[in-house]
């Protein structure tokens, strides 16, 4: 069982393996990140949404519930790149409001993942990257990812505000909000070492709460 897991959570190109990595180095945690398993409903996805959007949700939610089960067994501090929160509240989400997705295969998704979700341990904080839809841009323009050059910015918008109303719903642990469109923790070290000092505060304050419940 972990001692501590610290969750980052934002959109495409928002900067969450960078912090991930950065942290973790800075604290000595271990990273965990996207886990990189070839989806075999990809291909057919990208043919026919409506057909397969089912399957290929299906199967990225049962690699990232391995992943946190992983995780939260994984002994000391870990720091993890995305969570299995946002494949359902934010992807399949975005795949059934845009029909991409059946009324009937949605309820069926969000019923397991519901079922699921209720005994997942949470994570002791959420680092939730926040940016508008053109920072978002200019970041996936900087690393350069040929696939990712043409993303539609309507869809980044839409990403964007529904993490916004998860994220604000979010109350099973503490979420240390970051601005990405003032914050450049990369390229600034100042600013990651702010974002270091806020985290560290909310971790001691959650271990005195502890001690004092014992």
């Amino acid at each position: 069982m972990s001692e501590c897991f610290i969750a980052i959570a934002g959109n495409i190109g928002v900067g969450k393996s960078t912090l991930t990595a950065m942290l973790a180095e800075h604290f000595g945690w271990t990273p965990f990140y996207e886990a990189n398993a070839e989806n075999p409903y990809l291909e057919d996805f990208y043919q026919d949404m409506l057909r397969w959007s089912f399957h290929s949700q299906m199967f990225f939610l049962g690699k990232r519930l391995e992943h946190h089960h992983e995780l939260y067994l994984h002994p000391g501090y870990v720091v993890q790149d995305r969570t299995v929160y946002e494949d359902a509240e934010i992807f399949a989400r975005n795949l059934f409001e845009q029909g991409a997705m059946s009324e009937r295969d949605y309820t069926t998704y969000c019923r397991l993942y519901k079922a699921v979700a209720a005994f997942l341990p949470a994570p002791n904080v959420i680092v939730y990257l926040q940016a508008s839809t053109e920072t978002l841009l200019r970041h996936i323009r900087q690393r350069g990812r040929a696939y990712e050059q043409a993303i539609d910015p309507h869809y980044l918008a839409r990403l964007n505000a529904l993490y916004n109303a998860w994220i604000d719903d979010w109350t099973a642990c503490p979420v240390l909000r970051v601005d990405m469109d003032r914050t450049d923790f990369q390229k600034h070290r100042t600013n990651f070492m702010e974002i270091a000092r806020q985290l560290q505060h909310i971790l001691v304050t959650q271990q005195k709460q502890d001690y004092n419940k014992t």
